[in-house]
Parts: C-alpha cells; structure tokens; sequence
C-alpha cells in the first residue's frame, strides 16, 4: 500500500503541475465554463493557476503535504458549481473537446469526487513506519 500511496502522490503532484500550468497556457479554456455568476473570471482562471500549481509543490513535502492536500479538497469543492453549470450547458464545445451531457455527468457524478477523495487520502499525517521504525517528517515524497 506504501507504494501504491508514493506512486499516486507523484502523479498527484504532475497532475495538478499540469492542470495549474494549463491555465496559462489556454486561459479561454477554463475562463469559458466559469459560471457568469463569479465576476472576472480572468482573475479567477489565473488563482486557481497558482493555486494549483502552489498546492502541487507542497505536497512535495511531508511536513506542508497535509496543508496541500486540504486546499486540493476545498478548491475542488469550490469547482463544483462550474461542474455543475456543465451538466446544464451540455453539449457544449470546450476547446476541441466536444462536452456531451454523459461527460458533464460523469465529470460531477464520478470524476469530481474521486479527486476529492484521492487529494483526502493525503490530508492524513503519515504514520510511523513499523519496518524502519523511523519516521522523518522533513523527508522529500
């Protein structure tokens, strides 16, 4: 399970590295299915950017990994209603992407919680390590 926890963790980490960057690299895309209702979605493509890519780098380190994977949780929260607005709007293009009802469901439904939970799973404070009997909160992933 240990290994299976440091694999997704990096991949975590690339992930949201990626996603974060994306923002700047195709702003329209995310500023395109912010709900009219939040003002300057401009602004707020460009937060969640940095945001993204701040929490990706924390949860490099065990001892800010707890602080990361908490801001992960709640800013996926935050990203509901743009989830929801979605399911409304569908079918929609996005990019090349055409955005039918099924992935705007499935993206809400089964996609949105399983990133909440999987950024959870490293809400927790790592136990101590049975085998080593070693546990070194100041180490890397």
């Amino acid at each position: 399970m240990k290994k299976l926890k440091k694999t997704s963790l990096i991949i975590l980490i690339a992930g949201y590295l990626a996603a974060g960057i994306n923002h700047f690299r195709d702003p329209a895309s995310y500023i395109n299915i912010i709900p009219l209702y939040f003002p300057h979605p401009a602004i707020l493509n460009l937060v969640v950017g940095f945001c993204e890519i701040g929490f990706a780098l924390l949860l490099i380190f065990a001892k800010t990994r707890e602080f990361a994977a908490w801001g992960i949780v709640f800013m996926l929260i935050a990203f509901i209603p743009v989830h929801t607005e979605m399911v409304r709007d569908a079918p929609f293009m996005l990019g090349t992407l055409k955005v039918t009802p099924l992935i705007a469901w499935t993206r809400l439904v089964i996609l949105q919680p399983l990133l909440i939970w999987w950024a959870w799973w490293y809400t927790k404070a790592e136990k101590f390590d049975k085998q080593s009997h070693l546990y070194d909160p100041e180490k890397f992933i």
